[in-house]
């Protein structure tokens, strides 16, 4: 069996799925994207393909090393993403010919059920509470939202007190035993997230999310050191060895993308380096639903799992949900909050190819917004 065929299909709202198909006609799935960068990737993909082509598809590993590491030049959002969606379509090829699920292929569940949490958004405490309400009503047992919109560096005692506000009526709904998470998106200075950090620790949200930009975690010891809240990171890093300095400074929660970060491959071993370092394993994936397949494979086999983001309902997928393009909805549909082992084999699910060819028939041009401050200059989004 070799590998015959490689495509890519820009698919809304802000997607990128790439198909590989082998000689003997097994078909599996990828989704490699870089958000607002998606035509990149799938440049990408055609260059990693012309290695590629002609191989055995079986051979995953010899594959992820090189296609990683066969150019001087390695690492980086691209090749990264683009190596991870053809990882996700050679695993769920193996599991298609092996007939198992990709979990069994990598040691066997640890769990039968993967706990899941939902984002809700609202700049207004009351569209959070109710948002949330809506949640829990929905049997979800943890929230995910921003913890602030456009937010200055320094932030003011207003929009730190904003920050409060918006997770206490949050809290108010979920109590003392569901959860919320807030995710700062390195918006804010060192200095700023250590006094959001001080502010919220009342509250004990599951986790803080990316306190600081990737280029500073020089800065996380103080950090993490400076707060009882624990520490999340890792959706903009994209190898084992840039999770090192986040996990030697004690981040508690590690969230690599399996569409960014070298795809199943690369995501087992990262999990298993943060359970040597006592961190919590909490995949990152606010995307579509083969990036959501793969991620919920790898969370079934690793022992130090916390919860998997999914994107059902996110704000970015207006038109177009998790569902869209797949055959049957049933793998994502959450009971009490979670996810359900699913025994079908490779990613456990089966692509509506003909809804994916229509789709990249159109196609999309997707960005993320560009913010400014008040004064013009630049903004983290």
């Amino acid at each position: 069996m070799k590998i015959e065929r490689i495509e890519t299909f820009l698919v809304a709202p802000r997607w990128l799925f790439c198909r590989i198909e082998t000689s003997d006609g097994v078909v599996g799935w990828g989704e490699p994207v870089v958000e607002g960068r998606a035509e990149l990737v799938r440049t990408a993909i055609e260059v990693l393909s012309e290695y590629l082509i002609g191989q055995d598809p079986l051979q995953i590993e010899r594959h992820w090393q090189t296609l990683s590491k066969g150019g001087f030049y390695r690492g980086g959002p691209v090749l990264s993403s683009a190596v991870a969606g053809l990882d996700h379509a050679l695993w769920d090829i193996a599991g298609k010919v092996y007939g198992a699920p990709v979990s069994s292929l990598l040691g066997g569940r640890v769990r039968d059920r993967a706990r899941v949490y939902a984002w809700v958004g609202g700049d207004e405490p009351a569209e959070i509470a109710d948002q949330v309400a809506e949640q829990v009503a929905a049997g979800m047992t943890a929230v995910k939202m921003n913890a602030s919109g456009l937010i200055q560096p320094s932030p003011s005692r207003a929009e730190v007190a904003g920050i409060v506000e918006r997770l206490g009526a949050a809290r108010s709904v979920l109590g003392d035993s569901l959860d919320v998470a807030i995710d700062l998106h390195g918006r804010v200075g060192v200095a700023g997230a250590r006094r959001i950090l001080h502010a919220v620790e009342d509250q004990h949200p599951l986790f803080v999310e990316e306190p600081v930009l990737p280029e500073h975690l020089r800065h996380l010891p103080s950090i993490v050191g400076g707060t009882t809240v624990p520490i999340a990171l890792g959706e903009r890093l994209y190898s084992r060895s840039e999770f090192m300095p986040a996990l030697d400074a004690g981040v508690a929660v590690v969230q690599p993308d399996v569409s960014h970060a070298g795809g199943i491959s690369e995501l087992r071993r990262i999990a298993a380096l943060a359970e040597t370092h006592g961190a919590l394993f909490a995949p990152h994936c606010p995307l579509g639903p083969i990036s959501l397949a793969a991620s919920l494979q790898v969370s079934f086999a690793t022992p130090n799992f916390l919860i998997q983001e999914q994107s059902r309902g996110i704000h970015y997928n207006v038109a177009n949900d998790l569902t869209s393009y797949v055959v049957d909805p049933a793998p994502f549909t959450w009971v009490d909050g979670h996810a359900e082992y699913n025994p079908l084999p490779g990613l456990g699910i089966t692509v509506d190819e003909a809804a994916v060819r229509a789709a990249d028939q159109k196609g999309h041009a997707w960005r993320n917004p560009v913010w400014a401050h008040a004064d013009g200059s630049f903004a983290e989004w």
